[in-house]
């Protein structure tokens, strides 16, 4: 499949902060919209924030707004999430995807990273 590749994840205690690093292939960051999506045990995959891919527009869901911040440096074809005030109930595998329609649906992404695991300890 295409490279892509995550990183940045980790364990923090509550209310530390997280970069978390999305490094696409170029074929993947043509795809118009990128995606933050999260899973945890037992619980299906969600999103947390989605993009257009040259940043041009964001969304973040409710439970992440204010605390999650997406970033991008086009010339690296890089993308960030900074995670920051994070509770124990951000703990879970996140993900990055890439897809051609901006959308909250694990579906409409085509592309995916293998995940990097944020444990947040109260």
């Amino acid at each position: 499949q295409v490279p892509l590749v995550e990183s940045g994840g980790g364990s923090v205690l509550t209310g530390g902060s997280l970069k978390l690093t999305c490094e696409p292939s170029r074929p993947i960051y043509n795809s118009n919209y990128m995606g933050w999506f999260r899973q945890s045990p037992g619980k299906a995959r969600e999103a947390v924030a989605i993009s257009s891919t040259l940043g041009g527009h964001k969304h973040y869901v409710s439970k992440v707004q204010g605390r999650f911040t997406m970033s991008e440096d086009t010339a690296k074809d890089t993308f960030y999430l900074l995670t920051t005030n994070l509770k124990a109930e951000d703990t879970a595998m996140y993900f990055c995807g890439f897809g051609r329609l901006f959308s909250i649906n694990v579906d409409d992404f085509n592309f995916w990273g293998q995940g990097t695991q944020v444990t947040v300890s109260s």
